[in-house]
């Protein structure tokens, strides 16, 4: 299979045609591999490795310097797919200044090709900015987690009359102030679908529907690796979860009862060593 680079130039194409574009989460280097090679369009190194990957209860505590080990380790796996890197909580909120500093910090240490930052109207100056120092920004509206305190949990957004047109202004805006795609996480379906041929740029839903340019998922979650809870809007592909624990259930029967290593998994001695002034020797130290 031939693949091709993916760019935002690609992204906007793919739109422009009609052609669903895939995003899967990855935090680490063989996963990414593993994603490339198959012809994903775009990774996104999620600040969800907060909940999947180090095992916080949400995504407010992950660092830059998490986001940054993390997107290094994704960037020297993937070769051809559109790289995207979250940008952490209070990395960019408290000025645009600091929004232009940690973009950066991403893409120069972390070898992004675009950063990733939820809100809407009230963050539009920090997309401008960060637009303007030559660093594609993907916004992100709906269930934004680093609002999960604001918000009162995960829930579903936008599905009375007043926060839809909020939320289509809001994503109006983003778009004006340069973002390059649009992540529309847990709308309602018809919503998700006005606002995605509304926009000129590529919509990318998780739990927002069909209607969408393109699907994210949490790779974690749609290989059943992740048991603490499984989202509405995901869906398992394959079981790997049970697969893996069948398999460290097997080594550890298998070391317990002296099945592993066999003879296939372990080395020799030359021919020319004596094995019985080896043992002789031994017998010193016991």
């Amino acid at each position: 299979m031939v693949l091709l680079k993916n760019t935002i130039t690609t992204i906007r194409e793919q739109k422009t045609n009609k052609d669903k574009i895939t995003m899967l989460t990855a935090y680490d280097y063989s996963t990414a591999k593993l994603m490339d090679a198959v012809g994903v369009n775009s990774i996104l190194v999620g600040d969800s490795l907060g909940m999947v990957v180090l095992g916080y209860e949400d995504t407010l505590s992950v660092t830059m310097e998490d986001m940054i080990h993390h997107t290094k380790a994704v960037s020297r796996g993937n070769k051809n797919a559109f790289l995207v890197a979250d940008m952490p909580f209070m990395s960019y909120q408290a000025s645009v200044y600091d929004a232009v500093i940690n973009a950066g910090r991403l893409i120069k240490e972390g070898r992004a090709h675009a950063v990733k930052l939820e809100g809407g109207t009230e963050f539009c100056p920090h997309i401008k900015a960060i637009v303007k120092a030559s660093i594609p920004v993907v916004a992100h509206l709906g269930l934004t987690p680093q609002s999960v305190n604001a918000f009162g949990g995960y829930k579903v957004q936008a599905r009375d009359e007043e926060a839809a047109l909020k939320l289509i202004k809001n994503a109006k805006a983003v778009e004006d102030a340069g973002a390059c795609a649009l992540v529309l996480e847990c709308v309602p379906e018809k919503l998700a679908t006005l606002i995605s041929e509304m926009l000129s740029i590529p919509t990318i839903g998780i739990g927002a529907g069909a209607g969408c340019d393109g699907q994210v998922l949490v790779y974690h979650d749609m290989v059943s690796l992740f048991s603490d809870f499984v989202p509405k809007f995901s869906k398992s592909f394959e079981d790997v979860g049970s697969l893996m624990k069948s398999a460290f259930a097997k080594y550890i029967s298998e070391v317990k009862e002296g099945s592993f290593p066999s003879s296939e998994h372990t080395f020799n001695l030359l021919t020319d060593v004596d094995i019985d002034k080896l043992f002789q020797f031994t017998k010193k130290f016991i």
